[in-house]
């Protein structure tokens, strides 16, 4: 039986390193929203979608989508979903590997002439990391329902309106709303994805269940001192913003520290404009990022650094915009579906270990609307987001078969 599951690895693999070959780069994996690179990326999964029988087609956001159609007249619809975006040079496995998961156990289903209780969608997201249009989450929103009309008009980098790129992608904004399914058809949702952290690494474990998904704040602040000459204007005289923004970036590491297990911030980015070696930086924009799975810590996180950001700008006789990027609350994961998740964990003869996710995933606006649960992935180090992310075949196997496991748990409570 293992061999089997081997088998099933490597043809996931090959799959894998295909689709990782269609990038906007040739140094790693970039396939952002909209771009060439991505359109032919989705093309392949699709051609793999339709050699599958699974008739695919991508909405209004661009989502590839395939179906297993239940027999039951009253069936509701289980999802298995990722996504295939990637962040800029990615490594291969963040969200494809999930779908390409997910397809492959659908053959499995269709190979065993299996009487579906519930109908089965797979979904491979196409927009979840959020480079483009800095809103994350754009495929899963409309699927669960949740998309806000008012991102249409979101510009790019080069000045292209998310309506545009949906237009050039020959997708109809109109059918967004009518592409959701609505949350009375939920049977639930299932997402496969390496861990991006390095628990499983270390303790040599192949697989986890999830329990929650931190809540995320992202902010951009924007710090407006006074440019001048680099040689001419006094220390106690300047209104230097990049040593503001210095300041804030060691200000918020001790936060973190400070809050202890759970908190964790960053800043992922910081650029000065109009920058010269020979001038006093005069704005700079830089980025925060605060993840935590408790709502009150990172409310009371983010309060405090707000708050004294505004005091070391005050200091410093800076200006300072403080801009709330994104905000998700904490997610908890489904107790009935983690459950039986956990009962195929243990039938395939793993230890069930516990994992709270620190990035956030697909699951999080699906939750909303329907029980969401997700299977982590041992990965190379924990390393994500990086040319360097890299998953065993072994673990790949160990997490086939859990996911099959929990399937047939599910369809056999549900009837089938």
């Amino acid at each position: 039986m293992q061999q089997h599951y081997t088998a099933r690895a490597e043809r996931i693999m090959q799959r894998i390193e295909q689709l990782a070959a269609i990038s906007e780069d040739a140094q790693g994996v970039t396939r952002t929203f909209g771009t060439p690179a991505f359109l032919a990326g989705r093309d392949l999964v699709q051609s793999w979608l339709q050699a599958a029988g699974l008739a695919p087609r991508t909405d209004a956001i661009g989502n590839l989508r395939g179906r297993l159609v239940s027999a039951n007249p009253a069936a509701k619809t289980f999802v298995l979903a990722s996504h295939i975006d990637t962040v800029v040079n990615a490594g291969k496995f963040d969200g494809p590997l999930g779908v390409l998961m997910g397809l492959d156990l659908l053959e499995s289903l269709q190979a065993q002439n299996a009487a579906l209780p519930f109908h089965v969608e797979l979904i491979a997201f196409s927009d979840e990391e959020g480079v483009r249009f800095h809103t994350t989450y754009l495929g899963s929103k409309v699927v669960a329902g949740s998309f806000d009309p008012a991102w249409l008009a979101r510009p790019d980098a080069d000045g292209i309106t998310l309506a545009q790129a949906l237009a050039t992608m020959g997708a109809d904004a109109s059918q967004l709303a009518a592409d959701a399914i609505p949350a009375a058809d939920w049977l639930g949702y299932f997402e496969l994805h390496i861990e991006q952290g390095p628990v499983l690494w270390e303790r040599n474990i192949p697989v986890a269940l999830v329990t929650a998904i931190a809540g995320q704040r992202r902010v951009e602040l924007v710090f407006r001192g006074m440019a001048g000459h680099a040689g001419t204007v006094p220390m106690p005289m300047r209104q230097d913003a990049l040593c503001a923004a210095a300041e804030f970036v060691l200000l918020a590491e001790r936060v973190a520290q400070a809050h202890g297990h759970g908190l964790v911030a960053t800043v992922g980015k910081l650029a000065v404009s109009q920058a010269a070696s020979n001038v006093i930086p005069g704005e700079v924009t830089c980025s925060l990022d605060l993840r935590s799975p408790d709502e009150a810590q990172l409310a009371a996180a983010h309060d405090l650094l707000r708050a004294q950001a505004t005091d070391l700008a005050t200091r410093r006789r800076v200006g300072l915009n403080w801009n709330i990027i994104q905000q998700t609350a904490p997610v908890a994961c489904d107790g009935s579906l983690n459950k039986l998740l956990a009962q195929a964990i243990a039938d395939s003869s793993h230890e069930v270990l516990a994992l709270v996710s620190g990035a956030g995933h697909d699951a999080v606006p699906v939750s909303a609307v329907a029980p969401a649960t997700m299977l982590f992935i041992r990965c190379y180090k924990g390393i994500s987001h990086n040319p360097l992310e890299n998953v065993e075949l072994s673990d790949l196997a160990a997490a086939i078969e859990v996911a099959e496991r929990f399937i047939q748990l599910l369809m056999n409570q549900n009837g089938g």
